[in-house]
């Protein structure tokens, strides 16, 4: 059993590998890159939030992510406003908007392409199984 289950994580990382490494060359024709990406998902989903809560939403550190909004921010693509006591929140700029919809279009073929060989049912039931996995034990 252990071996299997080594096998199915080692699978997982392998999918994700493959998928990640298929964004990240499809998103530079946007100009952008899959971390630059998610990071302006996360601030388009979440306006305002903290460089904290945006770094867990992208599976990130604290400190790395505040380097890459850094970078965002010197493309024009992010705004860092004063928020509440020192509170620091992020926006998009017009431009960023644009990158982030760009990305959404590109993202969309690539992962389509990523799971053309998985019918729409096993599609479903793969996600269904990813979502029990990753549930919030404490919600």
């Amino acid at each position: 059993m252990d071996g299997e289950l080594q096998e199915l994580g080692r699978a997982v990382k392998q999918a994700q590998y493959r998928q990640h490494r298929a964004l990240d060359s499809a998103l530079a024709a946007v100009g952008t890159t899959l971390a630059q990406w998610d990071a302006l998902r996360a601030i388009g989903r979440s306006p305002g939030s903290t460089a904290r809560a945006l770094a867990v939403e992208t599976f990130q550190t604290e400190q790395a992510f505040g380097a890459l909004v850094g970078r965002l921010a010197a493309q024009g693509l992010v705004e860092r406003r004063p928020g509440h006591g020192r509170r620091i929140e992020h926006h998009l700029t017009p431009t960023g908007e644009q990158v982030l919809t760009a990305g959404h279009a590109v993202a969309d073929e690539v992962l389509a392409d990523c799971f053309a060989p998985l019918p729409e049912a096993d599609r479903a039931a793969l996600l269904g199984l990813l979502r029990q996995l990753t549930a919030d034990p404490d919600a």
